[in-house]
């Protein structure tokens, strides 16, 4: 697998937690997006994984959502995939 894809395949698994991080707050992204500071549609990008995201971006989405780091990166990879 190359390196692209494997970025690619990280990137839609941490869109899969970040969305259900906000489905289970019940927030839109336009609310989400209000409360982090950041465009609705970038946090569309990110949940389905077309985003490349910064750390900071990451803590803006803690904050907005309420939630420690570690609960957005809550999710299986196959390791073995980033060798």
């Amino acid at each position: 697998m190359g390196d692209t894809q494997r970025k690619n395949n990280f990137q839609v698994l941490f869109g899969k937690q970040l969305e259900k991080q906000r489905t289970l707050k019940k927030l839109s992204y336009r609310q989400l997006a209000q409360r982090c500071d950041l465009d609705h549609s970038d946090i569309s990008k990110m949940e389905k994984g077309e985003r490349n995201i910064k750390l900071s971006s990451v803590l803006q989405l803690c904050i907005g959502l309420n939630i420690q780091p570690r609960e957005l990166f809550n999710f299986e990879f196959d390791k073995d995939e980033l060798k």
